[in-house]
């Protein structure tokens, strides 16, 4: 005897071996053997075979017409034999009452289960519903295989189009667009980014990549409201019986800081260090404070800016050449002889300006020989002859204390890397720090935050610094009290030298400013009080804000390398080992994994063949060609583990005076300033933290959006709109 039963919410049918009561021994035309209870036994039949009773139930199942058999059926619940014998007429045979069990099972919208072997038919009004929901699904089915097969053909479907970025960064992955979006995906056997830019979503890589970091950072686009007119210090500043001068790149115009010299009785020199100070007029929770609270930091990559503080702001600030700008300046008066520091001075005032020296046309005319005999031409000669001997005094104190901390000293044998962009054409030119200008700049303003941070301290106002200890995880950290900054070898370290692109040190100068105003008294006049809940939102915000803008950065600096690479044609490129099968290239900053490299000493140089690349995800793939041999050069001594660090396997030192990159100096791990702008290299910036982020050129950008622009058509407006204009990194 066969038997068709219900086993594990299915039908399956099988030969009856052995009864003992109302159980079944069973084996099943696959061969499996299995006990069934009497209770799920359907049908009991002889001929034909279990395994020809299935087949034949299935073909028909597939035969009968659903909406005519719901027709037929009672109002009333039954058993599936009575209904087939209406269907089928008397007489019905075991495969036709079979199929009509599996055709019943598998029509929940017709026929509702209630029971073994027992249905009822649906509510005329829930079939309908139903069956307007299952033509809805296939209409969505066939829409989604229409938008599929438009992109696989290289085309946006209308529907996708402004949806573009939300796909790629923040998919609802239940929409018919995403699902269309991902099956093109997988016939092509690309991302959906790459999917994208080849139905023409995103205009290209470089658009695709500016436009995920904007489309998170910034969702309502680039620009700034209305705001009015800029605020403005009172008319009562003094003006201050100085000509500063300050020194960037050519491309800089948020100008924070500037110098000056003057040579006093007795052997005595006064060095102005000279801060741009939007803090007279821009107050804390007016609506420029709104808004550089959002930002936190100027956003620097190559080719484009995106500022913190609003056009006009800047304007009114900078510290640009030809007039007397507002300023908070601290006087430093040494012995000439010894450079030893005699008495420190902060005021607010207007500080006339009048010149704006650029790196890119000086550095090869002011060298260190060029300061020591007197030879050249160039504006502030005299002051630059008297900066660059106390220069080095600083830089000779602090590595002494790093020594004294138990930290090798920095070296100044480093390349920095600057990106230019016009268009889509990129020059990276390479340039050695530690050169005079990259010392005078870099040393003042590490004297300017680690004397403002000491001011802070004496006058009991809080401020944000910035605390480095020789060991440890998470040794580098910002806090609201001061403590040594062992990488600098400074005792207190705060961020004071860029408050036009840089939400720290702007609220660093508001504490700033009531210390100069208010002296002992300073912490009840100062806008954040001791243990103000704002600081520390403030520090944990901006750390936040400051590594993702540092993450894009990177980001674009690694697709400008690749871009060079296509530009020029390389085929073949040298680079130095770092460490084990990771090397740098020596012509840009671009850091590879080489499969296979085996163990050569750091610095070896070798010969490598470029394979592949890709920039939309940003991979490069290389084989070696030829390994040279160990060359000395600056690239293969340059610190990407941390030279300077703690010992064996320490942590680089804090890089120094940045520039105006988003990370500053991080790429400057031996704690010197930095003037570029430039993150350094992709690999060191791992490993360095940056000291400040000043003086440092600026990429120009036209990313600018109002708030009302929506979010893809900002983000593609800014990734799409590039100035011509040749500008760094940062």
């Amino acid at each position: 005897m066969n038997i068709f039963f219900e086993e594990s919410g299915g039908f399956k049918a099988g030969t009856v071996l052995s009864q003992q009561g109302e159980s079944y021994q069973v084996e099943l035309p696959g061969g499996r053997r299995s006990k069934i209870k009497g209770r799920d036994v359907l049908l009991r039949f002889e001929s034909p075979t279990p395994a020809e009773l299935i087949a034949q139930a299935q073909a028909a199942a597939q035969d009968i017409d659903m909406s005519f058999l719901w027709e037929c059926a009672p109002a009333d619940e039954f058993p599936f034999p009575v209904l087939a014998t209406e269907y089928f007429g008397e007489g019905a045979s075991v495969a036709q009452q079979a199929g009509l069990a599996l055709a019943l099972q598998a029509s929940p919208i017709y026929f509702r289960r209630k029971g073994r072997g027992q249905y009822q038919r649906a509510a005329q009004e829930q079939l309908e519903a139903a069956l307007a929901g299952l033509a809805r699904k296939q209409q969505q089915a066939e829409l989604q295989a229409s938008y599929a097969d438009q992109m696989i053909a290289g085309e946006l479907p209308d529907a996708l189009k402004g949806k573009e970025l939300q796909l790629l960064f923040r998919p609802d992955k239940n929409a018919i667009e995403w699902k269309a979006l991902d099956a093109a995906a997988i016939a092509l056997g690309k991302t959906h980014a790459e999917v994208m830019l080849a139905c023409g979503g995103i205009a290209s890589p470089r658009a695709y990549h500016e436009a995920a970091f904007l489309y998170e950072h910034f969702p309502r686009g680039t620009g700034f409201p209305d705001l009015g007119p800029t605020p403005l210090p009172a008319d009562d500043l003094p003006i201050a019986d100085v000509q500063a001068f300050s020194i960037d790149d050519s491309t800089t115009t948020e100008i924070d800081d500037a110098l000056s010299v003057q040579l006093l009785p007795d052997g005595l020199l006064r060095v102005g260090i000279h801060i741009a100070a939007p803090a007279l007029g821009i107050t804390r929770g007016d609506p420029i404070d709104e808004i550089a609270r959002v930002r936190l930091s100027t956003v620097y990559s190559p080719g484009e800016k995106i500022t913190m503080l609003p056009d006009s702001v800047v304007e009114a600030y900078t510290l640009a050449e030809g007039g007397a700008r507002p300023a908070l300046s601290l006087y430093v008066v040494v012995k000439a002889d010894t450079y030893e520091i005699v008495t420190t001075e902060t005021r607010a005032e207007r500080v006339p300006i009048s010149a704006n020296l650029r790196h890119n046309e000086l550095d090869a005319i002011i060298t260190a020989e060029a300061l020591a005999d007197g030879s050249g031409e160039y504006p502030h000669k005299e002051e630059l002859r008297l900066l660059w001997p106390f220069a080095q005094s600083l830089y000779d104190k602090r590595q002494a204390a790093r020594v004294g901390y138990g930290l090798r000293p920095e070296t100044q044998n480093k390349t920095d890397f600057n990106f230019y962009v016009d268009g889509e054409h990129v020059t990276i030119k390479q340039r050695l720090r530690g050169a005079p200008l990259d010392l005078i700049v870099a040393e003042m303003a590490i004297l300017a935050n680690s004397r403002w941070g000491r001011l802070l301290a004496e006058c009991g106002v809080p401020g944000i610094y910035r605390a480095q200890r020789a060991y440890g995880v998470n040794r580098t950290r910002m806090q609201t009290s001061p403590a040594p900054h062992e990488g600098l070898g400074v005792e207190q370290y705060a961020w004071s030298t860029s408050p036009l692109r840089r939400y720290v040190d702007l609220v660093n100068q508001w504490q700033l400013i009531a210390c100069v105003r208010h002296g002992v008294t300073a912490k009840l006049a100062a806008p954040f009080k001791p243990k103000d809940a704002d600081l520390y939102v403030t520090v944990s915000s901006f750390e936040a804000a400051y590594a993702a803008y540092g993450e894009h950065q990177s980001r674009m600096e690694r697709y400008w390398c690749m871009r060079w690479l296509i530009q020029e044609n390389k085929s073949q490129v040298q680079a130095s080992v770092l460490k084990g099968d990771t090397v740098r290239l020596n012509d840009i900053p671009l850091t590879l994994i080489v499969p296979g490299l085996g163990l050569h000493a750091r610095g070896t140089q070798i010969m490598l063949d470029v394979l592949s690349f890709d920039v939309v995800t940003l991979s490069i793939s290389v084989r070696i060609a030829q390994v040279l041999g160990a060359v000395p050069s600056a690239l293969a001594d340059d610190d990407d583990e941390g030279d300077g660090g703690a010992g064996d396997g320490g942590e680089g030192g804090e890089g120094g005076e940045g520039n105006d990159g988003a990370n500053g100096a991080e790429g400057t791990p031996d704690g010197t300033e930095g003037t570029d702008g430039t993150q350094g290299d992709v690999s060191a910036q791992a490993d360095a933290e940056s000291a400040v982020a000043d003086d440092a050129p600026q990429a120009s950008s036209s990313a600018n959006a109002t708030d009302s622009t929506s979010p893809m058509a900002a983000a593609l407006m800014a990734a799409g709109a590039h100035d011509a204009s040749a500008s760094p990194a940062c």
